[in-house]
């Protein structure tokens, strides 16, 4: 996943701050101005997060929209991705603060991994073979499979201490500093501010 992210917050419209791509799959509803903002309006804006996301090649999203474009099914799996997001997002507000994950995710999981798996091939690298997985869409709703996966992942392998909301936003993201002790999405949107921030309080301290 992302590691060196900072120099870029915002790809093509969406923004990578999370480190593992079901954190930069919830964070497609952030807030401006005080309201939310929708990054995933149709299915074609799904597409184009999945391609900024590095999800599918452009010659495959081109393909996806031709074929798919604005067809009832393609939007009823547009809202059913929509619908996950935030079934995540709780979930994965309540397991950074402890809590487990409710059943209902669970066996909604459960159900997507099975209709949706995520595939393993064998490839060389030099004389070594790997395994690699990859995912292919042929119907709108194979757009599941590395989301539910990712999920699945950070659910069961990723120290929930390591994942936060950002102090000062709604942004998740997954904490890969040295340290582990950063508090805010990015230096960009919002460590600056929070740093500027404090500064001004320890200077209202010492007057």
């Amino acid at each position: 996943m992302r590691e060196a992210i900072n120099e870029f917050d915002w790809k093509d419209g969406f923004l990578f701050v999370g480190n593992e791509v079901v954190l930069d799959f919830v964070n497609t509803r952030p807030i401006q101005g005080g309201e939310p903002m929708e990054l995933l309006k149709d299915f074609g804006g799904i597409l184009r997060w999945f391609q900024a996301a590095e999800l599918l090649r452009p010659g495959e999203v081109a393909s996806l929209e031709r074929q798919w474009g604005r067809t009832a099914r393609a939007q009823r799996a547009a809202e059913a991705i929509r619908e996950l997001r935030e079934q995540l997002r709780n979930e994965v507000l309540s397991w950074e603060h402890g809590g487990v994950i409710h059943e209902s995710a669970i066996d909604h999981l459960n159900r997507l991994l099975a209709d949706h798996p995520m595939r393993t091939k064998l490839k060389m690298n030099a004389s070594t073979p790997l395994a690699e997985l990859w995912f292919e869409v042929r119907e709108p709703e194979d757009l599941f499979v590395p989301l539910a996966h990712s999920a699945a992942v950070l659910f069961t392998t990723v120290d929930r201490k390591r994942v936060r909301k950002c102090a000062r936003c709604v942004l998740h993201f997954r904490d890969t500093s040295k340290k582990g002790t950063r508090r805010w999405c990015s230096m960009r949107l919002c460590g600056n501010r929070l740093k500027v921030a404090a500064y001004a309080a320890r200077q209202r301290e010492h007057k």
